[in-house]
């Protein structure tokens, strides 16, 4: 699991988000059935495929709403995993507000266009 976090820092670092993307959706699956939704590895790497759609240029409006999804989804598992001071969550949450402004933003946006 670890490797497939790297790889996909990686990916995300040299701005391919489309192979970031295909790997986390291919690793999520498998890891949540081996691992178990509350595993925090498991935590990490859907925050990573939230990055990778909210990060990626090219994103869609269906691409921001799934990583607000992830996102929330994930805040309260990994509140309720790890604790509320931990960095993962702490992030996760920063993370979710920026999606939502951004999600907000580009609705906005193309609402007026």
């Amino acid at each position: 699991m670890g490797e497939a976090n790297n790889y996909a820092n990686l990916l995300l670092c040299l701005k391919r988000y489309a192979e970031a993307k295909s790997l986390l959706r291919k690793t999520i699956p498998m890891a949540r059935r081996s691992l178990g939704e509350s595993n925090d590895d498991l935590l990490r790497t859907r925050g990573i495929y939230a990055n990778a759609l909210l990060n990626d240029p090219g994103a869609t409006l269906d691409d921001l709403r799934e990583a607000v999804k992830t996102l929330e989804e994930m805040a309260p598992i990994a509140r309720r995993v790890l604790g509320s001071a931990h960095p993962t969550v702490r992030s996760t949450e920063m993370g979710l507000r920026i999606a939502r402004d951004t999600l907000r933003t580009r609705e906005s946006t193309q609402a007026l266009g």
